[in-house]
């Protein structure tokens, strides 16, 4: 059986920094008679997972559904299985992936929130949300993003395919939701923390558009912190 397993993670697959939780994950299917897992995504330490995917294989004779509770009952509370799916004997979690959207939330008032101090980045003084979507516009489509990209991604294609990106806001909350068929290193925390410089004033909309096209990572704004990153979903 190959079953996906859309899970929430405080820190996805693939990291060093997530060696315990995919061991407990492991564990646990051991503890089902044994299972090789895939994770679909990873990132840096700090980011959150509301929408992650695992394929499992195992020779169990569990339905999916039971190998999910099963799971729960078996893991640390901070990593929850949400759903699970027999699926295709092909699929698989990492490479049938034709996209992730991912959101950033940013927390616009004036005095933090204590809910949110692990979940969002607390930038204290007012956004122009308006010119953050003027100037975040132009990074939709297909572009080259090496200007947007952590210096340890640089070895990989910097081309990306953003399909969509939404800016809400919702009273002092700011989020930043951006799909693409792949992400590169830093890539929305960056392009986050070009649209705060703009947010302020700082520069112009248009600021953002010629920083793409210049493909030179000092000319963006700073990283914008893990803790306000998510992955909501990995699109199939």
């Amino acid at each position: 059986m190959s079953s996906p397993l859309p899970t929430r993670f405080s820190v996805p697959f693939g990291q060093n920094v997530d060696v315990s939780r995919r061991a407990a994950l492991q564990c646990g299917l051991a503890g089902l008679g044994g299972a090789w897992l895939t994770g679909a995504s990873r990132t840096d330490a700090g980011v959150h997972a509301l929408g992650q995917v695992a394929s499992v294989r195992t020779h169990g004779t569990l339905p999916a559904g039971a190998v999910g509770r099963a799971l729960n009952a078996l893991l640390p509370a901070d990593i929850r299985v949400r759903a699970a799916a027999e699926a295709a004997p092909d699929f698989d979690a990492r490479r049938s992936a034709l996209g992730k959207r991912y959101l950033y939330l940013i927390d616009n008032g004036p005095v933090a929130s204590p809910l949110l101090l692990r979940y969002a980045w607390h930038v204290p003084r007012p956004l122009d949300v308006e010119a953050m979507r003027a100037a975040l516009a132009a990074v939709r489509g297909r572009h080259d993003f090496r200007a947007f990209c952590a210096a340890p991604g640089r070895g990989a294609s910097p081309v990306c395919h953003v399909r969509a990106v939404r800016v809400v806001r919702r009273r002092d909350r700011i989020a930043v939701v951006v799909s693409a068929d792949r992400f590169l290193h830093h890539m929305v925390r960056n392009l986050v923390g070009s649209a705060v410089v703009v947010g302020h004033g700082r520069q112009r909309p248009e600021w953002l558009s010629a920083v793409l096209a210049g493909g030179d990572r000092r000319r963006a704004g700073g990283t914008a912190p893990a803790r306000g990153l998510a992955l909501l979903r990995v699109l199939y």
